[in-house]
């Protein structure tokens, strides 16, 4: 039987946004968003029409949003980006992970830029300007180059999600995944916290990483990314 904040994770944008994230939340009690420069990430309490218009007025005409979960028909007012499926794991074991030997740095204001880069390459997930307000990041450089990365998203009571796992394809394949999530997963155990992450569902090669990381699948969940056109 799940406890009754994990069951908060059958709809965990809306649940983080309503509680621990509140500060960084639009919206009201049908939908809510991440300010824009945090996260496109969006949630709402439905999915009737009612639900669709508050969601409309959070979101300006040219920005794009992203849900998983429920989801309210949008209407011809929006443009459909990408329609996908999302998987959600868990890591309910209480043992730390042995982290892997790494130069991994605590990454701040002045990596941004480049984290943005390795982002928008091997495309995580969404990362926006100010998304590194949502918890710790940290990364591993070869030289003077940017090549993964990891941190924290969502956070919801004691869960708190895994996020923006990502390695430059050049250096894929040298245990640097390994290195940061092993590291991240420990601070969120130290902190005890249940870590969560979220990995597109046709990503078989990271969910196997995960599985043999302790994490185990939970549910899964259509993904609808819009862009607001009107």
């Amino acid at each position: 039987m799940i406890s009754q904040t994990e069951a908060l994770l059958d709809n965990p944008i809306w649940a983080s946004l309503g509680a621990r994230h509140a500060h960084f939340a639009l919206g009201d009690g049908l939908a809510r968003r991440y300010r824009p420069e945090i996260s496109p990430l969006a949630g709402v309490a439905g999915d009737d029409a009612e639900v669709a218009a508050s969601l409309a007025a959070v979101v300006q005409i040219g920005d794009d949003i992203a849900i998983f979960g429920p989801a309210p028909p949008l209407g011809a007012n929006w443009e459909v980006l990408r329609e996908a499926r999302i998987t959600q794991m868990i890591r309910r074991d209480e043992v730390r992970l042995a982290e892997a030997s790494a130069d991994v740095l605590t990454l701040g204001a002045a990596d941004v830029a480049e984290m943005l880069e390795l982002v928008e390459l091997t495309e995580p997930g969404p990362f926006r300007s100010r998304t590194i307000e949502l918890g710790t990041y940290i990364g591993i450089r070869e030289g003077e180059r940017l090549v993964a990365l990891a941190g924290e998203r969502m956070w919801i009571g004691d869960y708190r999600e895994v996020s923006a796992i990502c390695t430059h394809p050049d250096v894929r394949g040298r245990g640097y995944a390994h290195a940061l999530i092993s590291r991240v997963v420990n601070r969120m155990l130290e902190a005890a916290q249940v870590p969560f992450l979220h990995v597109f569902s046709t990503n078989t090669r990271a969910i196997d990483v995960y599985l043999k990381l302790g994490f185990v699948r939970r549910a899964e969940f259509p993904l609808l990314h819009a862009r607001r056109i009107r």
